[in-house]
């Protein structure tokens, strides 16, 4: 974890994103690309194609008050001492992310999530959820601010789909990046319902192959694949969820509309999600 990508939009919750990820930094030894997208109209990103060349002032304004939030922001005590790049783009924010990220080979995403709802406001029609959807790095997305950021438990909630297995090996290996304690959470529900003998062979066929030996397996029951991870996740003390996506078939999968806003806002920790 050497290049930290953190997008911001100077507000509060992308600042609780930037303090976990200048603690990460410290840490690891990191450095932080620390990204502004300056969503501005056509013709102020390109004032000699547009209609009124006088509006190139104007895009300079906004760049200088970026720089400026950047400067301000440059002064907070918890970036001491940790190498941060500024990075100010006129773009569409996800096109951006996905663009810096690969530019720099970054290791990891870091973002924060608007609106009460939690998971739901992250998860459904946003950037947080198009950059989900498309990175092939790891995401890391924070809800709540987070004075000291301590996964000592790291949730993988799993299908044991055996073609995944290098997303459960990139997984682990990030749970042993940060130290945290390795579970592996199935969640059974009434419509697609195993027994606890079928759930642990397909789990253990599914660490098969792979370096990983130390690890916690869980079988959790629910009403719904949603509701049992967030349901189990509440038992685990300083606990982090990870989770695997393919495109619509993976979060839209886990976390769609049917989870109640009640369980969405108890959802305190962190979610970290790996692409197939």
């Amino acid at each position: 974890m050497k290049k930290i990508l953190v997008p911001t939009d100077f507000s509060d919750t992308a600042e609780h994103a930037l303090k976990i990820a200048a603690q990460l930094a410290k840490k690891h030894n990191s450095e932080i690309y620390l990204m502004h997208m300056l969503e501005l109209p056509m013709q102020l990103i390109d004032p000699v194609g547009g209609s009124n060349s006088q509006n190139l002032p104007e895009s300079i304004f906004f760049m200088k008050l970026a720089h400026q939030r950047f400067a301000k922001l440059m002064e907070r005590p918890f970036l001491k001492d940790i190498k941060v790049h500024e990075t100010v783009m006129f773009h569409q924010a996800f096109e951006g992310i996905m663009e810096v990220s690969k530019q720099y080979n970054c290791d990891i995403i870091i973002m924060g999530s608007h609106g009460a709802s939690g998971f739901k406001e992250m998860f459904i029609g946003s950037n947080t959820e198009k950059v989900v959807r498309s990175s092939t790095i790891p995401v890391l997305v924070i809800k709540n601010e987070h004075e000291n950021f301590e996964a000592e438990n790291f949730i993988f909630a799993t299908d044991a789909d055996a073609s995944n297995r290098h997303t459960l090996e990139t997984a682990y290996n990030f749970a042993e990046l940060i130290e945290a304690k390795f579970h592996l959470l199935f969640i059974n529900t009434p419509n697609n319902f195993i027994t606890s003998t079928e759930v642990r062979e397909r789990i253990e066929y599914f660490v098969s192959g792979t370096e990983i030996k130390d690890y916690e397996m869980h079988i959790y029951n629910d009403v719904s694949v949603e509701k049992g991870i967030l349901n189990f996740a509440m038992k685990i003390d300083k606990a982090l969820i990870g989770i695997s996506t393919h495109g619509r078939k993976g979060l839209a999968h886990f976390f769609n509309g049917s989870i109640s806003e009640d369980l969405v806002n108890h959802a305190q920790m962190p979610v970290v999600t790996f692409k197939i």
